[in-house]
């Protein structure tokens, strides 16, 4: 990539971390433009000046119709292409924003998705499984020493029934802050979800001891610069930790599944329909613009 695109690239990702958008929407947006910025150049279009409505079209086109470079033989699916198109029109609405007024119109264009494919791709883990997982716990860690081997406990209860218990979704609880922790109401209050929605989501027991003991216990012994709930500095450490979760969990369907933050606000969606939550409360506790994103769940139940 030449050293316009990259300036280009690197202004960009810049603008979308002042909007406030996660580190996953900016790492598919990096990779999608770096890709984008590559066919340009194979194309022999290396200024962005260039750029027009059809080279758009084109790399659409060819978007289509590219082998999946993961899973041989197949074509990119519909949301990873959607992923692309996102990232493009954003692209070009920087572009604009930043007075380029010759740069093509962001075009809005999306692969509709069949609805009955996405509902059978959703994976859910049933309450059993919830409380296998949860009872692995204590084993987690062996080979460290007690103290340090309690203080790494108390961290993966946290981050497991956080995210579950409370449906968050992974940037939302990543970015949680202290203050964001309302112990006397047992609430906690998430701060410019998706669509910059903000909203208050109820903590139950369990998750109100675990953060006590991760506060008090864990994170109050590191020093820190930010006043962030988790100690860590990448979402992606998140994930790791719910994986490694799985990892020593003995369970051969628990560790057949596909286990991340977004699975745990899947369950707990479920679960709570399951024992008799309206459809509107549940969108409500997840944070859901309409009501339709929240239907989905009567499907998988």
């Amino acid at each position: 990539m030449n050293t316009s695109y990259n300036a280009i690239l690197t202004d960009f990702l810049k603008w979308i971390d002042t909007l406030g958008y996660s580190d996953s929407v900016a790492s598919y947006c990096k990779n999608s433009l770096s890709d984008f910025f590559g066919w340009l150049e194979d194309k022999k279009i290396r200024s962005i000046n260039q750029l027009k409505n059809k080279h758009i079209d084109d790399y659409f086109n060819y978007l289509e119709t590219r082998p999946n470079r993961v899973f041989k033989g197949r074509l990119l699916g519909g949301a990873h292409l959607n992923h692309y198109f996102m990232a493009i029109d954003k692209l070009l609405e920087f572009l604009h924003q930043y007075g380029m007024k010759n740069a093509p119109i962001p075009t809005n264009y999306r692969i509709k998705t069949d609805e009955q494919e996405r509902i059978r791709k959703i994976e859910v883990l049933t309450q059993q499984e919830i409380k296998i997982l949860f009872d692995c716990i204590p084993n987690a860690y062996p080979r460290l020493l007690f103290e340090e081997r309690q203080a790494k406990q108390y961290e993966l209860k946290l981050i497991f029934t956080l995210f579950y218990a409370c449906g968050l979704r992974l940037s939302e609880g990543f970015n949680l802050q202290i203050q964001d922790i309302d112990f006397d109401r047992k609430t906690v209050f998430v701060q410019q979800g998706k669509n910059y929605k903000d909203r208050i989501v109820p903590m139950n027991t369990g998750v109100y001891n675990n953060l006590q003991d991760y506060i008090y216990s864990f994170r109050s012994k590191h020093k820190l610069n930010h006043s962030r709930l988790f100690i860590c500095k990448l979402e992606k450490t998140i994930n790791k930790k719910i994986k490694y979760l799985q990892g020593i969990c003995e369970d051969e369907n628990i560790k057949s599944k596909r286990i991340s933050p977004h699975v745990l606000r899947h369950s707990i969606a479920t679960h709570l329909l399951q024992n008799g939550m309206s459809i509107e409360n549940i969108a409500l506790f997840l944070g859901h613009s309409c009501l339709e994103s929240t239907q989905i769940y009567t499907h998988l139940v």
